[in-house]
């Protein structure tokens, strides 16, 4: 990647955009992840069972949210007052830069492949092929409902 093609196809804000969804999308999975590994340790007898499935979670979650966030319009800015006719629609959606801040920061960061893989081979490892038959099935079908379920919805409620 050459830098002239970078300054064509991103700008610095885009650049910082992304950064800061991708932080914040780090800093809320971490969080999670720390909220499931102490609910587990104060209560293993009633939680043990679930320990990894956090991940499962988000990944599902952060699929219904990029599925919402790509299925949702692109709008500029200021589009929706460019001319007296245009006063009374509202045009709601999202700019291309918040898209590329949740959508490739946020959710990029939040979701992870690498740990559910890892996960996976964990629970092989210590002989639980069901469970990890059951964690990969609903990481990957839960995640594709999730995406479709979140991309059909908002281009219902948007009518794109």
């Amino acid at each position: 990647l050459k830098l002239s093609s970078f300054n064509k196809t991103m700008s610095a804000l885009d650049a910082c955009a992304i950064g800061v969804g991708a932080v914040c999308g780090a800093l809320a999975r971490h969080h999670i992840g720390r909220v499931a590994a102490e609910r587990i340790a104060a209560e293993p007898s009633r939680f043990l069972h679930l320990k990894n499935w956090h991940t499962a979670g988000i990944n599902v979650v952060g699929s219904f949210a990029l599925g919402a966030i790509t299925g949702m319009p692109s709008v500029e800015k200021n589009s929706s007052l460019t001319s007296p006719r245009h006063i009374f629609q509202h045009r709601a959606g999202l700019s291309p830069r918040t898209k590329l801040m949740l959508g490739i920061g946020f959710c990029g960061s939040f979701t992870t492949f690498s740990t559910f893989s890892v996960d996976l081979v964990n629970m092989i490892e210590s002989g639980n092929p069901g469970k990890a038959l059951a964690y990969g099935l609903t990481n990957n079908i839960g995640g594709f409902v999730a995406a479709a379920t979140g991309l059909m919805s908002t281009r219902k409620f948007f009518g794109k």
